[in-house]
């Protein structure tokens, strides 16, 4: 198994929901950072990556048929290349509903401090000061400003745009289900509903957290 699928849409523009569509219909893991809770090996190797230092995406990936969320949007361009005949998964929402959806979870969650007497917290403390690194060292610096946040928004997406070929990239927004991701890799439609996972109520109440559940 390969990276069939690279996802460069951001964090909140539908991820979690992409992640179990894709495992359908690839048979196969989707890399989220939630797998973060499962590998927490992997931090160093994403923060190695982040240094430029090395790039372990066939280590990181191993088993893995596609990746979303902020790990894989961070480094779009590199997976690209380095999985040539991947397609890639533009996810986007209208960045005002983007924001508030950030807003109201990853960035309320990244500025909370962590107990140190929660076991859970102390666990996910690695990934949480990644995704500080990803933010400020691939998104922005002033992540946690509306206004900044959502210039950078707009910014990744017209990046991905202009990085990858019409003809390889697929744009996707919540609410348009299967059929483009499915024409995208020849696959037919599945007949049931496209999952949609980890609202805004979902986060805040730690139900994406699965491993916790």
């Amino acid at each position: 198994m390969t990276v069939q699928v690279i996802g460069a849409g951001l964090g909140r523009t539908g991820t979690l929901s992409l992640k179990a569509a894709l495992e359908q219909l690839l048979g196969a893991p989707c890399y989220h950072m939630v797998e973060l809770f499962k590998h927490p090996e992997h931090v160093q190797a994403w923060e190695r990556a982040l240094d430029g230092r090395t790039s372990e995406w066939d280590t990181l990936f191993a088993g893995y048929g596609a990746t979303v969320d902020w790990t894989g949007a961070a480094f779009f361009a590199e997976l690209a290349d380095a999985y040539p005949d991947a397609i890639v998964l533009l996810s986007t929402r209208d960045p005002d509903d983007w924001w508030r959806s950030f807003r109201d979870t990853t960035l309320e969650n990244l500025q909370s401090e962590v107990d140190p007497d929660d076991p859970w917290e102390r666990a996910i403390a690695p990934a949480k000061q990644l995704t500080f690194r990803l933010l400020t060292d691939r998104f922005t610096p002033d992540w946690a400003d509306e206004v900044a946040a959502k210039a950078a928004y707009k910014r990744h997406n017209a990046a991905v745009r202009a990085a990858i070929p019409p003809g390889r990239l697929v744009e996707w927004r919540p609410g348009d289900g299967w059929p483009a991701i499915c024409a995208a890799l020849a696959l037919p439609v599945p007949a049931d509903p496209f999952p949609h996972v980890n609202t805004t109520a979902d986060f805040r109440a730690g139900r994406f957290y699965t491993e916790r559940d």
